[in-house]
């Protein structure tokens, strides 16, 4: 299924309590709730094996108050390349900073955040817009980034928010640093 019918129903079902029937089959799926039947077609083709991307050893563990990491975030990436979005993280000790540098119009920002970290100094890239979207869909006060090196992936996972039974694991890919 692709994101277009998800988000409809997102929209939808905003402050309502409703609950919502869901069937599929191999070609469908139904979403039945109050007087509406939302019915769309799901995506052929075979899963990837996603486990084999999640990286098993993180040395390194960022925890952040989610709301401050995301605004700040935002603030930093509108000084960002237009094309890569790539903002900084430089993490040592207690802090992080985040920077942006946009060299073709010579614009730079950058914010320094109080966070609780165990690990190596490390410097990493990442897509602001991708960081800003994984950070929005979240209800945790806090958040925790795991990372092994510059190069490999992240994890980005909820400290709290999350329902009985509930996991979330967010993947956040790095970007190559510009020097």
């Amino acid at each position: 299924m692709n994101k277009k019918p998800l988000n409809l129903l997102k929209g939808i079902l905003a402050g309502s309590d409703d609950d919502v029937t869901i069937e599929y089959n191999d070609s469908n799926a139904k979403f039945s709730f109050e007087n509406s039947e939302l019915i769309c077609r799901l995506i052929d083709g075979k899963y990837p094996n996603y486990e084999a991307v999640i990286p098993k050893e993180n040395p390194n563990h960022l925890t952040i108050s989610r709301n401050q990491f995301l605004n700040s975030v935002r603030r930093v990436s509108i000084f960002s390349n237009k094309t890569t979005h790539q903002i900084r993280l430089k993490i040592a000790g207690a802090e992080l900073n985040i920077s942006a540098e946009d060299i073709d119009y010579s614009n730079k920002a950058e914010e320094r955040l109080t966070c609780d970290y165990q690990g190596d100094d490390m410097q990493i890239g990442f897509n602001s817009r991708f960081l800003s979207e994984m950070l929005s869909n979240l209800n945790a006060d806090d958040v925790q980034l795991e990372m092994s090196m510059p190069n490999r992936a992240g994890i980005l996972t909820p400290v709290d928010g999350l329902d009985e039974g509930e996991m979330v694991t967010m993947l956040v890919m790095p970007v190559m640093l510009n020097s």
